[in-house]
């Protein structure tokens, strides 16, 4: 079982993308960023030190974790910011470890794709046996992000001026994939690395 990084930009289309890998190869598909979410669910390992490190103000009625307000809260302070991640970062990287264990003892799958925007800066360049890199020109990036997410040019800016460079990308990913056209020609891309293998 291969394990490959997908990494990129916002806006890139990397989700667009592994829903076609999941469709077509054998594999399993981990988004970290819903990893994380899992794990800050009540009885889950994050829950209690986000409360406890930012208050019960970040609940709902129900006692789960309020995205909205857990942003809000850590929005304004760099290290809030830096203390939240040092809590979900470990836990989701051992979740991930364990799926990879377990995929590797069933043998059951020939390729394991991990996707996530922080893969290189979080060290998971050890873990994987490639990282690939999703790339799409910026106005194109720019122009989704506006359409698909409502997003307004200052927050665009704001998420791509706190991302990795394009020329980090590219020197810490073996393959690239441009995904500044149709899908179609991502696709293609796709099946020509993996030889278009079922």
């Amino acid at each position: 079982m291969k394990v490959i990084g997908i990494t990129g930009g916002v806006g890139a289309g990397k989700s667009a993308l592994l829903t076609y890998i999941a469709g077509k190869y054998n594999c399993v598909v981990i988004l970290a960023d819903e990893a994380a979410h899992g794990l800050k669910a009540p009885g889950q390992p994050c829950y209690e030190p986000l409360v406890e490190l930012l208050s019960q103000d970040i609940l709902n009625e129900d006692k789960t974790i309020d995205k909205g307000k857990m942003a809000q809260k850590i929005f304004q302070s760099e290290e809030l910011r830096r203390k939240v991640n040092a809590i979900i970062h470990p836990a989701v990287r051992k979740l991930i470890l364990e799926k990879i264990a377990c995929e590797k003892e069933k043998g059951q799958v020939d390729f394991l794709f991990l996707e996530a925007a922080l893969l290189i800066e979080n060290g998971y360049l050890d873990i994987v046996d490639e990282m690939w890199y999703i790339y799409a020109r910026e106005e194109i990036r720019r122009g989704r992000l506006k359409e698909t997410r409502h997003y307004t040019d200052e927050k665009t800016d704001a998420i791509m001026k706190s991302q990795l460079s394009e020329e980090i990308f590219r020197k810490n990913c073996c393959f690239v994939i441009d995904n500044s056209e149709s899908l179609t020609e991502a696709y293609r891309q796709i099946d020509r690395k993996l030889g278009g293998r079922l």
